[in-house]
Parts: C-alpha cells; sequence; structure tokens
C-alpha cells in the first residue's frame, strides 16, 4: 500500500505484521496499554494533586485539581483495559494460565485494593475541587479548610497505598512467582 507523504510516498510494509498477529498478541498488546493508561493515569492525578497544593488562589487551585478527573478517567479506562485483556489472556492461553493461579489472583486482589484506596484517598480532594471552584465564583480567598482539604495526611496516605499496591501488582505481574 503506498500513502503519498510529501514529495514522495510512504510504504506501509507494517500490513503483514499485524495480520500474523495471533489473538494472544493482541491481548497482550490491549494488556500493555492498558497498563500504560492506568500509570498515566495515575501520574497525571497526583502531579495536578501536588500542583494544587502548591497554589494559593482558589481558581487556580480548582483547574489544577480538575486535572485529577482527567487523571482518573484515565485510571479507570486503563483498569478496564488491563484487566479486560488480562482475562482475555487467560483465556487464549488454553488452560496454561488461571484465575486459580496464586500469581493472578494476587495481582487482582492488589488491583481490587488500590481502587478501594484511590476511590477512599479521592474524596477529600473531590470535596477541595469543589470548595476551591465555589471560593473561585464568589471571589474569596483561600480558607483555612480548603488548604486541610488539601493537604490531608490520611488521604495521602490512602493515595499512596493504592499507587504501592498497583506497582506490587506490577512487580507480581512481571515476576509471575510460582509460574
Amino acid at each position: 500500500m503506498q500513502l503519498p507523504l510529501g514529495n514522495g510516498s510512504f510504504s506501509i510494509r507494517c500490513w503483514p505484521i499485524i495480520a500474523s498477529m495471533s489473538e494472544r498478541d493482541w491481548a497482550l498488546l490491549l494488556h500493555l496499554a492498558g497498563v500504560v493508561l492506568l500509570f498515566s493515569g495515575m501520574t497525571v492525578a497526583a502531579v495536578a494533586h501536588a500542583g494544587a497544593r502548591r497554589l494559593s488562589r482558589p481558581g487556580e487551585i480548582a483547574a489544577l485539581l480538575g486535572l485529577t478527573r482527567t487523571g482518573v478517567a484515565l485510571v479507570a479506562a486503563g483498569a478496564l483495559v488491563l484487566v479486560g485483556s488480562g482475562f482475555w489472556l487467560i483465556e487464549a492461553s488454553n488452560g496454561f494460565y488461571s484465575l486459580g493461579d496464586g500469581w493472578i489472583a494476587g495481582t487482582l486482589g492488589l488491583l481490587v485494593l488500590a481502587f478501594i484506596l484511590g476511590a477512599i484517598g479521592g474524596q477529600r480532594p473531590k470535596r477541595a475541587r469543589l470548595l476551591a471552584a465555589r471560593l473561585a465564583a464568589d471571589g474569596a480567598e483561600t480558607a483555612a479548610e480548603l488548604r486541610a482539604l488539601l493537604d490531608d495526611r490520611l488521604s495521602r496516605a490512602f493515595n499512596y497505598g493504592a499507587a504501592l499496591a498497583v506497582l506490587a501488582a506490577l512487580v507480581i505481574m512481571v515476576w509471575k512467582p510460582g509460574a
């Protein structure tokens, strides 16, 4: 296939490779894409929250905390792709892997734990975003309540715990103890 590109043409030679990909290859590709989405979302949410903690104007804080919603959406999309394609990988293994394998069950447990911890840890930053938006709309200065919500140690502990659980799941998936 020839595609026009500038003054010449560009030959796409990857079609035979794509056509020769097995079901397992496609499942693995999606699984890895899910991992990338998940970690990207975690990074966006963490950086936006950390940046918001360093600001003082409610409007700026609300804007940065609004970006955390994008990070959470990426995490959710990544989780769906990751878990769905993970089940597809198990199916495509023709019985080589199963949900009864300890490393797979442990990884799923860690992911569930991470999502629960992240959901709990995200509640106060969500309240901070809503409060910051309300303060910005009223033209008010940063309130002590907003600062307390942004700097809440328990929320940070839950979010760090969620990140550590996802990282542990990644280590187990790569290492595959007992496999």
